[in-house]
Order: structure tokens, then C-alpha cells, then sequence
């Protein structure tokens, strides 16, 4: 088990929560996959795959000193624990303002995501967003998104999520039948106080499958098949508000979107997600829960 990172989430970082490293190639990067990158059960944990998109930007802005305008993350495979993932950066059309690039995440020649992106800046006089932030409770009046497996040191266990909207049981034996609307609005931070930036968006924009079983009333769950990512305008803040939809379900996938709004009500980010739908066994993950 990894060791255990102090939580503080009061004391705010500038340390990047993604501690990606360098090469002697500006091209290439490195992560070691360690557990607090991870979800999963203890030994079947494998890379979070909005930690992988957070990874591939994080990569591409510093590569390029340009930041993102949008990215979409492909999951090809898993990364699992001690797995070193290679981290390489293409840029095939360098623009005075914008670069188009594409990034691959693999391990030796297995390739774990592909990432699609365009990074850059243009000076506007404009700024103005239409959607707004939900009207929902502060995220200290709001439980805690629950934890079937509390011991469990994962990414998990450095994220706080809160629930302000949305029906979320521990043991996800959710009941009255599917949502009216399949809408679900979390609150997330960082416990580790590290601020909030374009990868950590990634990472809570992948909370987007995380309304299936609120949306079906179902105990059920979603592996993501992509991540996609476009950031509006990223200011300081503690929390991120994310109101997530979901679309629709049919043949066996889900489809949902989120906007991600600062505690100001700033948009910072939209995102959209498609998942395969997987069912639990509502006793025997019940029978998990309370064993935690």
C-alpha cells in the first residue's frame, strides 16, 4: 500500500497535484502510476482516466508554454500500479496563436490514451458566459459523496466530493425507479490543497459516469471511453461546482456532460463523457461497503 499523503485542505499548494516529470527529450514525459492516481479494489487498481487526460494537457502546456483551449482523451487500456507511463508530445501545426497537437500516454508499445488537443491564446475584448452556477447548498452543508471501501488509499482518498444535488446511497441501493432528470451536481476540491488548474479539471470532470446509478436508480457504475475537456476562463478558487447531466442510456453506454463552475459562479470548464455501463450485485456490494 502507498504511503499516505498528509491532507490538508486548507493549506493551499502551487505543487502541482500530477507530478509529472521530465526527460532529456521537451517531447517526452513520465509519470509513475502510483495508487493515489488510481480507483479500483486493492490489488485491481488501475489509472484514473481523468488523471490520464490531467496528465496529457499537463504534458502539452508545458511543452508548448501555451495553455489548452480543449482536449479529448481516448482510453485504449489500463495503467496499473507500479506501471511507468511514457507521456509523448506531437505538435504537427505550430500556429501564432494556437497549436494543434495530439499526445500518446503507452507503456513500452502498449498504448494506454491518446489525447487530441489545442493550446494557445488570443487577446479579446469579449468575455461573457450564458449558463450559471446551480443554485445549490455551500459544499460544507453538503455530505459527502460516499465511499464504498473508505480504507482503500486511492485517488479517492484525496479528493473531497460533496453531494448537493442527487441521490447517493452508500451501498448504491438507490430506490424510486430511474431520475426525472438525470441531473447531478457535486462539489470537489483537492484534500492535499492543491489548487485548482486545467489537469485538476480533468480529473473531476471525469466524475461525469459517477451519475449513473443516480440517473438509472440502479447500483451501477461506468468505465469512461473518452474525456472531453474545454476550458472557458480558470480563476482561483477552493471548489469546483459541477453540475453534471446525464444524456441518456442505450445499449449498454451511458452519455452525460458537466459544467464546472468556481465558488464565484465563474464557468471555468464544460466537459462530456461516454461510459459502459456496469452493474453491480446490489447484496454482495452492500456485503463490501459494511466490511469497510
Amino acid at each position: 500500500m502507498a504511503a499516505k499523503i498528509a491532507l490538508k485542505p486548507n493549506a493551499m499548494t502551487d505543487a502541482p497535484f500530477i507530478d509529472l516529470k521530465s526527460t532529456h527529450n521537451p517531447y517526452r514525459w513520465y509519470l509513475p502510476v502510483e495508487e493515489r492516481y488510481c480507483v479500483g479494489p486493492p490489488g485491481k487498481k488501475f489509472l484514473f482516466g481523468g488523471v490520464g487526460l490531467g496528465t496529457a494537457i499537463t504534458a502539452l502546456e508545458r511543452t508548448t508554454g501555451r495553455p489548452c483551449i480543449w482536449a479529448t482523451a481516448q482510453y485504449l487500456s489500463f495503467a496499473n500500479p507500479p506501471d511507468v507511463l511514457d507521456v509523448d508530445v506531437r505538435s504537427p501545426v505550430v500556429g501564432k496563436n494556437i497549436t494543434q497537437a495530439r499526445v500518446l500516454g503507452h507503456i513500452k508499445d502498449r498504448e494506454i490514451f491518446t489525447v487530441n488537443a489545442a493550446v494557445g491564446e488570443r487577446e479579446s475584448e469579449h468575455s461573457q458566459q450564458w449558463q450559471t452556477k446551480p443554485d445549490v447548498a455551500r459544499p460544507e452543508d453538503c455530505p459527502p459523496m460516499p465511499r464504498f471501501d473508505k480504507h482503500n488509499v486511492d485517488l479517492h482518498h484525496y479528493l473531497d466530493m460533496r453531494v448537493a444535488q442527487g441521490r447517493y446511497s452508500p451501498d448504491r441501493s438507490i430506490e424510486g425507479g430511474s431520475s426525472k432528470d438525470g441531473r447531478v451536481v457535486l462539489w470537489g476540491r483537492s484534500k492535499t490543497g492543491h489548487s485548482i488548474d486545467s489537469a485538476m479539471l480533468a480529473i473531476i470532470n471525469d466524475f461525469v459516469p459517477s451519475g449513473t446509478s443516480h440517473a438509472l436508480g440502479l447500483p451501477a457504475g461506468a468505465n469512461s471511453l473518452d474525456n472531453t475537456l474545454r476550458i472557458h476562463q480558470i480563476v482561483e478558487t477552493e471548489w469546483v461546482c459541477c453540475d453534471i447531466q446525464i444524456e441518456g442510456v442505450h445499449n449498454g453506454f451511458v452519455h452525460g456532460r458537466v459544467a464546472m463552475f468556481a465558488d464565484d459562479g465563474t464557468l471555468m470548464a464544460t466537459g462530456s463523457q461516454s461510459g459502459i455501463i456496469r452493474f453491480f450485485d446490489p447484496e454482495a456490494f452492500k456485503a463490501r461497503f459494511e466490511k469497510s
